[in-house]
């Protein structure tokens, strides 16, 4: 297991990642779909919280194998069945999401994480006897990561509120685990194959919240619900979740990795972007729910769902992809002003159709910034 290239020519997104990546996807759905069922239950607190702590997870679980992937995919008979063991990780996980959301009952999704991250541990251990250029890193990942699932199968018996309290520590531990492996010699990362792997990844999270939208205004129109009050929300979302795909892919990102330290900070800052993207597709579906009158939730609350994630996935991206190589205040105004507006729209008599304008005149806007600043340069 040899460390690949930076430089390598026509690196791509393997057949087995893009697998890995739609079984991941599940485990979004089952979050999603939680979310959902929280918030128009009127758990609002509850559902929120639980989200946030079930996609860290599945979150942090892909981040890990992606950025592994990038330096040492030697997809051998040996790299390939690790993952299938991650993949089986995946669906434990997914399937437990449910109990973990509405009972907190989190020892299902913790043996499905702890597959995930022990099959990472046998890949680590697996590089470094073969690569000794970076042997310390790989052994400090493999070390921090078995300690930390001791961690977390230990948190198993804690009981409230000194289990959440154990969540925080452990997350610090597990972002940290990079942080400390790389600091003697970073592995290697190919720069286009990162950018695209989040790329599809972030691909695959916006379909589902189509298709999960989509579920829902089916059974909307099977029970008869207003035609036009299905098409605000319909054509709202539509235009939402275009728009922040063409958000997303009006950058190249890969010019962005250029350090170690924001590739940190980049790779780190997704998991807004991923965990927003899977947020608004719940949001559709609380808010065809309202319009069916089967939530328990007013329509603020209702908006609230679809226009907080929208905004938050707009300064995602104005850190993450935008400020680094905006020149110009007009230009850096267009993603905090827009999510401000966006905020706005939850009071509007129809938020979601609101929100998918206001999304599509910002995609507008920034296209004529983008074209105007090259011209400057150009000139």
């Amino acid at each position: 297991m040899v460390s690949r290239r930076t430089d390598e020519e026509h690196r791509v997104a393997t057949v087995l990642e893009l697998f890995f990546d739609l079984c991941f996807v599940v485990a979004v759905a089952q979050a999603a779909a939680g979310l959902h069922h929280a918030i128009s239950e009127d758990h609002i607190a509850d559902g929120v919280v639980s989200y946030l702590l079930v996609f860290f997870a599945v979150w942090w679980a892909w981040m890990n194998f992606t950025w592994f992937a990038s330096a040492y995919d030697t997809d051998d008979i040996a790299y390939r069945l690790t993952t299938l063991v991650q993949i089986v990780g995946a669906l434990v996980f997914a399937a437990g999401v449910p109990r973990a959301m509405d009972d907190r009952d989190f020892a299902v999704i913790t043996l499905g994480y702890v597959i995930m991250r022990l099959a990472m541990v046998t890949q680590w251990l697996r590089a470094s006897r073969s690569d000794p250029e970076h042997r310390t890193a790989c052994v400090r990942y493999a070390t921090g990561v078995a300690i930390v699932q001791v961690g977390w199968v230990a948190r198993l018996a804690l009981d409230q509120p000194w289990d959440m309290v154990g969540f925080a520590v452990l997350v610090v531990a597990e972002l940290s685990v990079p942080i400390y492996a790389e600091r003697t010699s970073m592995t290697n990362w190919h720069p286009r194959h990162i950018a695209e792997r989040y790329g599809l990844f972030t691909i695959i999270v916006l379909g589902e919240s189509v298709a999960a939208a989509t579920v829902a205004i089916q059974k909307a129109l099977d029970d008869d619900v207003s035609l036009a009050d299905v098409a605000t929300v319909a054509g709202g979302g539509i235009l939402t979740v275009f728009a922040m795909w063409w958000l997303y892919f009006a950058k190249d990102a890969a010019s962005l990795l250029t350090s170690k330290v924001w590739a940190f900070v980049w790779g780190y800052g997704h998991y807004f972007v991923f965990g927003s993207a899977a947020a608004v597709g719940a949001g559709l579906e609380i808010n065809v729910d309202r319009a069916s009158g089967e939530t328990h939730i007013g329509d603020v609350a209702a908006a609230a769902s679809v226009t907080i994630p929208v905004a938050v996935f707009l300064l995602a991206m104005w850190v993450l992809h935008w400020s680094p190589l905006h020149a110009g205040r007009w230009h850096q105004s267009l993603a905090p002003g827009g999510a401000a507006a966006v905020l706005l729209a939850t009071f509007s008599p129809a938020p979601v159709l609101v929100t998918g304008l206001l999304m599509t005149a910002l995609v507008v806007a920034t296209t004529v910034a983008t074209r105007r600043a090259v011209a400057t340069l150009d000139s």
